[in-house]
């Protein structure tokens, strides 16, 4: 796991942050209410989705490179924010 936390950098972080915040914005816009929250679910997804992976063992994470984290922080957001609007409802 400190591997990819290693191989993340800070670039990675701010990127997951941004994809994650972006996520949120749809959703909360979709959702038509509480922006600010689903903003910060976002991004606290988009963060912790790459480190949960890495912690599950799944090493193919890392090895894929920056794209493939993105991507995986990017499907995290979008299924814990669908989770949020469900509970919300």
């Amino acid at each position: 796991m400190e591997e990819v936390l290693q191989g993340l950098g800070i670039f990675a972080l701010v990127l997951l942050a941004v994809i994650g915040a972006v996520a949120g914005y749809i959703a909360g816009a979709v959702a038509g209410r509480s922006k600010g929250l689903y903003i910060v679910v976002g991004i606290v997804a988009a963060l912790l989705t790459p480190v949960v992976i890495a912690a599950l063992g799944v090493t193919a994470l890392a090895a894929g490179g920056i794209l493939l984290i993105l991507l995986a922080g990017l499907i995290g957001a979008v299924v814990v924010l669908a989770i949020v609007r469900a509970i919300r409802k």
